[in-house]
């Protein structure tokens, strides 16, 4: 009883100061909301109204009909109608079109005689990526103009044709990829500066001594800094899961136990990083750096963007240390696959290690700095 009631003030004591502290309510409020909404809303691989430009050197029915299939996709807006040819460099040149469709004087005549009809595409090539993805949407158009018109002209279709099916994305839609790796890195964000600073601020402001002259114990010091974050950690990745499933309708076809259970395991990793960081620094901008020079290359090493096979080989093996990289495993196959206890197993049991590992290294800096 007396554990658990020093414990509990403790742990009263903790949320009042950051409470109190109208920068730490800022920044543990606003920050994800913003995060969430801007991500949710701006943050997509996916491209919308194209600025598209047509050069219809033909004018006949089936150009019209060809044309009309770029007009009614969602993915292009047709900004301008070409009438010569020296006007398509200007177009990209000035960024007015990212993609110029050039239909020749013959496209209606091959076309009706079952002929390859030619089409030239012109793409702003700048944005390699963007580009990239301009071009994949062009050439599913194409197809499928390609097996319409075969069809409907008793035309002989190509003897082999691609279907693509896509599996946990039918749609291929990028906030299914994006929120629920958002939920680990606005968890790591959060629970990471709350505890790089905890430790901090006590010295800085001069009120560890206080704390040390108390029935509390060193251990239950650490054990209090710990789990107001863990506590805010929790509610902020609840509030990105709401959001992704409420607001942005991203699926949560998994057990939601076990993803919380991944967000336990996942904060007992970070929060053992901040508690690192707090006790090895003295002020609260030498530990807000220290989170800084631990945020950024957990980001970058996670596999949120960047693909992990892409990276090099003896980058791989140094991520295997990331708790990060785990999380966005668990998350995204909860959220998009259903994967179970026994598929995610090997997933958790590498974030409590680090966890565990991370605690007990920062509980000895701690009580060495006390010595």
């Amino acid at each position: 009883m007396n554990f658990l009631r020093r414990m509990s003030a403790l742990l009263l004591k903790e949320i009042l100061t950051l409470w109190k502290d109208k920068r730490g309510r800022v920044v543990l409020v606003a920050p994800p909301l913003v995060q969430g909404l801007v991500f949710g809303f701006a943050a997509s691989f996916d491209l919308n109204h194209v600025a598209l430009a047509v050069f219809d050197e033909d004018g006949a029915a089936p150009a019209r009909e060809f044309i009309a299939r770029f007009r009614g996709a969602p993915a292009f807006e047709e900004v301008a109608r070409l009438h010569h040819q020296r006007q398509i460099s200007g177009m990209i040149n000035r960024r007015e079109a990212a993609l110029v469709l050039h239909l020749p004087a013959n496209f209606s005549r091959e076309l009706l005689a079952g002929e390859g009809a030619r089409v030239q595409v012109i793409v702003d090539g700048r944005d390699s990526n963007t580009a990239m993805i301009i071009l994949n949407y062009v050439q599913t158009i194409v197809h499928d103009f390609n097996s319409d018109w075969a069809k409907a002209h008793a035309q002989p279709e190509p003897p082999a044709r691609l279907t693509v099916r896509a599996w946990f994305n039918p749609n291929l839609e990028s906030r299914w990829f994006i929120l629920p790796g958002l939920v680990g890195i606005i968890t790591l964000v959060i629970s990471t500066i709350i505890t790089a600073l905890s430790v901090a601020r006590e010295r800085e402001e001069g009120t560890l001594d206080q704390l040390l002259v108390t029935p509390l114990r060193p251990l239950e010091i650490l054990l209090g800094k710990t789990l107001p974050a863990a506590l805010i950690g929790t509610l902020e990745a609840t509030v990105i899961l709401l959001l992704a499933v409420f607001l942005f309708g991203v699926p949560l076809i998994g057990n939601v136990g076990l993803l919380y259970l991944g967000i336990v395991l996942f904060l007992l990793s970070t929060i053992g990083v901040g508690l690192m960081i707090s006790s090895l620094v003295r002020t609260q901008q030498q530990a807000f750096l220290g989170a800084f020079l631990f945020l950024v290359p957990s980001v970058i090493l996670s596999g949120f963007a960047t693909p992990l096979a892409n990276m090099p080989e003896a980058i791989q093996y140094l991520t295997y240390l990331n708790p990060l990289r785990y999380f966005l495993e668990i998350s995204r196959g909860v959220f998009l696959q259903d994967l179970g206890f026994e598929q995610l197993f090997h997933l958790f049991w590498p974030m409590a290690l680090i966890g565990l590992v991370t605690m007990a290294v920062a509980a000895r800096l701690f009580h060495r700095r006390l010595q």
